[in-house]
């Protein structure tokens, strides 16, 4: 049987555009020997999952992603979609790598392949935070070594995202994504952080010193929103790196409202 608990089922079309570019970017993908990415938990339509695999083939032309969830209906309904794909009823192309079966965080995959990454997006926020880490243990389980565990939040447009980044060994980095255009605060993604931070934003909490750090960057570095919002979280990526914030990656990731760091710099005290 499955092993998990049926979400609410909520999805939108390119909800998930930024974790799939972060995905696409990750060496654990790129240099995949088997590039097999599970899409666990995408909700009441597949079209997340067809997103990912036109997005990731991009990357990686022999990329394969295989849609899993609980509910039988879910996993009818998104095979109803795949045969109007092939059919050439839709946008995407017709030979796009995607399958759906059942399954929840035991991830069977067909032919005893393991997968290189796993995305599960939105699917622990109805679960208690003590069972995050075991979820996580059993998903990263059946990685393919050297593989990726990807769980996060995002709102429903996919304007406000965060996300962990987690193999075998544990959670590695975490990462924050926001549409800067119009962006109030950082802090913002406090309501869309993973299960496992989101009861942390509190004083004496890391995150709840990393989201505080954010606001006092992006209210300092205001008079930079004349070149843009992008040049304005640009100097608040570089500001939280001088200031000791184990910051990951460049101006390129930046630029596109982007912030990653070592999970250590967030994990709960």
């Amino acid at each position: 049987m499955p092993v998990g608990s049926i979400t609410r089922g909520t999805t939108n079309t390119n909800r998930l555009r930024r974790v799939d570019r972060w995905i696409a970017e990750q060496p654990e993908f790129r240099r995949a020997a088997d590039p097999l990415v599970v899409d666990l938990g995408y909700g009441a339509s597949g079209v997340t999952a067809f997103e990912l695999a036109a997005r990731l083939r991009r990357a990686r032309p022999d990329v394969r992603v295989l849609g899993l969830e609980i509910e039988p209906g879910r996993v009818r309904t998104a095979e109803a979609q795949l045969a109007d794909v092939r059919a050439g009823r839709t946008p995407f192309a017709a030979d796009l790598p995607v399958g759906f079966a059942p399954g929840g965080f035991e991830v069977p995959v067909p032919g005893g392949r393991a997968p290189a990454v796993i995305r599960a997006f939105n699917v622990l926020r109805q679960y208690d935070e003590e069972a995050v880490r075991a979820a996580w243990s059993r998903m990263t389980a059946r990685l393919a070594p050297g593989g990726l565990l990807v769980e996060g939040t995002c709102d429903e447009l996919g304007r406000i995202a965060s996300w962990v980044g987690v193999t075998d060994a544990g959670a590695r980095t975490f990462t924050i994504s926001l549409r800067l255009t119009g962006l109030e605060a950082p802090s913002v993604v406090a309501e869309r952080l993973p299960k496992a931070l989101i009861h942390r934003n509190v004083p004496g909490e890391r995150i709840h010193d990393l989201l505080v750090a954010l606001d006092r960057a992006w209210r300092v570095h205001a008079p930079l929103s004349v070149y843009g919002p992008s040049q304005r979280w640009i100097a608040v990526a570089r500001e939280l790196r001088d200031g000791g914030w184990p910051v990951h990656g460049g101006v390129r990731r930046w630029r596109l409202g982007e912030l990653s760091l070592d999970w250590a710099a967030v994990a709960p005290r």
